[in-house]
């Protein structure tokens, strides 16, 4: 992997973490809730959740590239294709984010396993990092490390994000709810996505 296309993956996952979701939702939530410990703990509890997610897809397109590589390739523009997609849908997406409905009292024990469920239980991560990983994969160099590299920078990129959106969440929080500030939050990130998904479609590995 070169130091172009890691730069590239690093803006990519930076645009993943920092796009609200179920993730964001959950380390606000606490931050508001249950200050910055109880947020610690959410954040811990979100990158185990990820980490599993990051093993179980590199297993599964490490198997994959052994036994095919043009499987490999389809994949890869089937990823580029479904990120677009997901900026299309996250174009289109309007509304407000509720984040009453998980704040609750709970020792951070609980707050860990609630946001390891909440990743694990995300069915997007899982599909996301599957599509995009290949992107970045060059099948014929090592395996392993390429895979080790992309799921330390995915996982240490949204560590960082986390922190930020628990440290700000108070103030963000009322700003963030509102339908009009969430519907142009939507269509940036959408943007972005739709961005990154035809520049890996164009763009080629050597």
């Amino acid at each position: 992997m070169t130091l172009d296309w890691w730069l590239t993956y690093l803006l990519t996952t930076s645009i993943l973490s920092l796009s609200p979701g179920s993730g964001a939702i959950n380390t606000m939530s606490t931050g508001i809730s249950h200050g910055y410990r109880g947020a610690v703990a959410s954040i811990a509890g979100l990158q185990t959740g990820l980490s599993i997610h990051i093993v179980l897809v590199g297993i599964g397109l490490g198997a994959l590239v052994s036994q095919s590589l043009l499987a490999f390739e389809i994949l890869k523009w089937c990823g580029a294709a479904y990120l677009i997609w997901l900026g299309i849908c996250q174009w289109r997406t309007s509304g407000a984010i509720n984040m009453n409905a998980l704040a609750s009292s709970m020792p951070r024990r609980k707050l860990f396993k609630r946001a390891v469920l909440v990743n694990l239980t995300n069915p997007k991560s899982i599909v996301f990092l599957a599509a995009l990983f290949p992107q970045f994969i060059i099948p014929h160099q090592p395996q392993v490390a390429q895979y080790l590299v992309l799921g330390v920078t995915t996982v240490v990129v949204d560590i960082i994000v986390m922190i930020g959106y628990a440290t700000l969440a108070k103030r963000i929080a009322g700003w963030i709810k509102a339908p009009k500030q969430m519907t142009l939050l939507n269509r940036i990130f959408g943007s972005l996505f739709m961005m990154v998904g035809l520049l890996l479609a164009t763009a080629r590995k050597i």
